[in-house]
């Protein structure tokens, strides 16, 4: 068998009308959308050889089971009865090779149908996790974060299930044919009985699934609801307690909760319905069938041994029914699942990455909104008087808004790898759990990870957290300062061709600030950097500072100059504070007696 998981997943022909999928929250009505049958079906294509070896191995494990009755049968009427010792120990060997049979099948369809569930899960997991790597800042927007995470941890089982019962689905259909025959063969009237009560049972039990996939999917809905309000709540925690409000969204997730609970129990129910039909409905076929058999058997139509192996072929055929109604509300919750998934695997990006033009590394990049223009090999520091207007600049120019911007000349939706080219660092970025050094510098460049933390200032964080150690989820165990300096040292360690940089010191104190404003354009140098921020500490060492107004450049130059020439600069950059032009000199003496705190406030 193959190792799982695979390099490639590949790629499911999910964009298909006229699905059952369910609508993603906040998806267009025009979207195209999978069918989830479709993906199940294409899961099972592409996973073929496996399955149809665990449906084969399925179909000889329950036909031995089929054939144990007929073996003794055939064990007591040929032998016992007739009083003769060698057909019984024939019938006996016999029935010994059916129990070796199922015995080395069931083992390696057990193995064949774990390997099955696996590799439909590892799949799915890779899908969704390349589908959200190529959305990107789409996906918070479309989906909330609970529904992601339940799809990762609830439906990949699903759709896992739905593929391992194929093994047995199949054995279990085979054999109540094969049983079927064999009563026709043997008593016409008790194979008509099976060959009727089969689909009238799957009939009775057909409206049972509705109810039961109505419910599942409303459970599932309210369940990743619930995982984003949870997700919410951790993320948030610190402010509401600052702010008291603790109690009340607390108090709210409950409400919430007892509503998941409630559509639990309705699932629950209509799949106790569904459990108590599989046991039911066999039960009564098998009750008929061993009750016409004693009839005939008292009549002299059939001998003891016939009447021995049709009681076990009443027996056995409880297995494969139960199967059948397992492998119905496996699939049902499958189909439900695979709707989440396919729901997800049919959003597009909003600004997909299709380009195909590679400009130089030293290129120029010009925002024409705005009128900022980016010169290549210098830090260009962008001070707008209201910080939207420099966050959505940032936007425009990762390409994480739509604009048009020119990269040497080509649009940038033309560009080919705009996301490794043009890197924006912004502090909603989370810290990765796992080792601190793979977190920083996922490539293991030592050098580049060296000069990165200390350009960023974090040469004491890692110094007394190590670079092997564990980080939890977020740095949670770090103070606001000190991830934003990991933020920032991961930044710089990927160096890109162009390093965008949203108010990357607001969250150190001034001394700090002033020597990462100092170090970092001797960390880039030769590259292109942009910072957006108004502090006097990180413009003053920029090389260029564009000042943004209303959406527009109204004035570029030093910062210095700006101060002197530019009224509304120099109220933006000292909060409305007239404190008159810089002095003269270079003034880092300075900026570095400043008392301890946020330079500028």
């Amino acid at each position: 068998m193959k190792p799982l998981p695979e390099k490639d997943p590949g790629t499911p022909d999910h964009a298909v009308r006229g699905g059952t999928t369910p609508r993603a929250p906040g998806s267009a009505s025009g979207a195209d959308e999978g069918s989830p049958s479709r993906y199940l079906l294409w899961v099972l294509r592409v996973q073929w050889r496996s399955v149809t070896s665990g449906a084969l191995l399925g179909v000889v494990w329950m036909l031995s089971q089929a054939l144990m009755p007929a073996a003794i049968g055939r064990a007591i009427g040929d032998g016992l009865a007739a009083r003769d010792e060698r057909a019984l120990l024939a019938w006996s060997g016999v029935l010994l090779g059916l129990g070796v049979v199922q015995a080395a099948t069931g083992a390696a369809r057990h193995r064949f149908a774990v390997y099955n569930w696996l590799a439909a899960a590892y799949r799915t997991v890779q899908l969704v996790t390349r589908q959200a790597t190529r959305l990107g800042g789409t996906l918070p927007k479309r989906l909330s974060a609970g529904e992601v995470v339940s799809i990762g941890l609830s439906d990949v089982s699903h759709i896992g299930d739905a593929v391992d019962i194929v093994s047995r689905g199949s054995g279990a259909v085979v054999a109540i044919i094969a049983v079927a025959g064999i009563l026709l063969a043997t008593s016409p009237p008790l194979g008509l009985i099976v060959l009727v009560g089969v689909p009238l049972i799957l009939a009775v039990a057909a409206p049972l699934l509705r109810p039961f996939r109505d419910r599942e999917l409303a459970h599932r809905e309210l369940v990743g609801g619930l995982s984003t309000h949870a997700t919410d709540l951790v993320a948030g925690l610190r402010v509401l307690r600052g702010i008291g409000g603790e109690a009340l969204f607390s108090g709210r997730y409950r409400a919430e909760s007892q509503r998941v609970r409630a559509a639990g129990v309705a699932v629950a129910r209509a799949e106790t319905r569904m459990n108590g039909a599989e046991v039911l409905l066999p039960g009564l076929l098998i009750a008929l069938v061993t009750w016409a058999g004693a009839r005939f058997a008292a009549r002299g139509t059939i001998g003891v041994g016939e009447l021995v192996a049709f009681y076990g072929y009443a027996v056995f055929l409880i297995v494969p029914l139960k199967t059948l109604g397992e492998a119905a509300g496996k699939i049902t919750k499958g189909l439900v699942a695979a709707g989440r998934v396919t729901a997800l695997l049919a959003i597009d990006p909003e600004l997909p990455d299709a380009g195909t033009a590679r400009p130089a590394a030293g290129a120029e990049l010009v925002d024409i909104a705005s009128g900022l223009v980016v010169r290549p090999g210098r830090v260009t520091a962008i001070a707008a008087a209201d910080p939207r207007d420099a966050q959505a600049a940032a936007d425009r120019l990762g390409r994480y808004a739509p604009g048009d911007v020119d990269f040497g000349g080509v649009p940038l939706h033309a560009v080919a790898d705009v996301r490794k080219r043009i890197l924006v660092a912004v502090n909603e970025d989370r810290l990765f759990s796992g080792p601190l050094r793979e977190s920083l510098a996922p490539d293991g460049d030592e050098q580049a990870l060296k000069a990165a933390v200390w350009a960023a200032c974090a040469e004491d964080v890692v110094a007394s957290a190590g670079l092997d150690a564990h980080i939890a989820e977020a740095g949670r165990e770090f103070s606001g300062g000190q991830q934003q300096r990991l933020r920032l040292a991961r930044a710089l360690a990927a160096d890109p061709d162009v390093l965008i940089l949203v108010e990357p010191t607001s969250a150190v104190d001034a001394h700090t600030e002033a020597r990462i404003a100092g170090r970092l354009g001797q960390a880039r140098a030769g590259r292109t950097t942009v910072v957006c921020t108004t502090s006097p500490l990180m413009l003053d060492r920029a090389d260029h500072v564009a000042f943004i107004k209303d959406g527009q450049v109204v004035a570029e130059g030093t910062h210095r100059d700006l101060l002197e020439t530019e009224p509304r600069y120099r109220a933006t950059v000292t909060r409305g504070e007239d404190r008159g032009a810089a002095p003269a000199g270079d003034g880092r003496a300075e900026v570095r007696e400043q008392p301890a705190g946020k330079a500028g406030t």
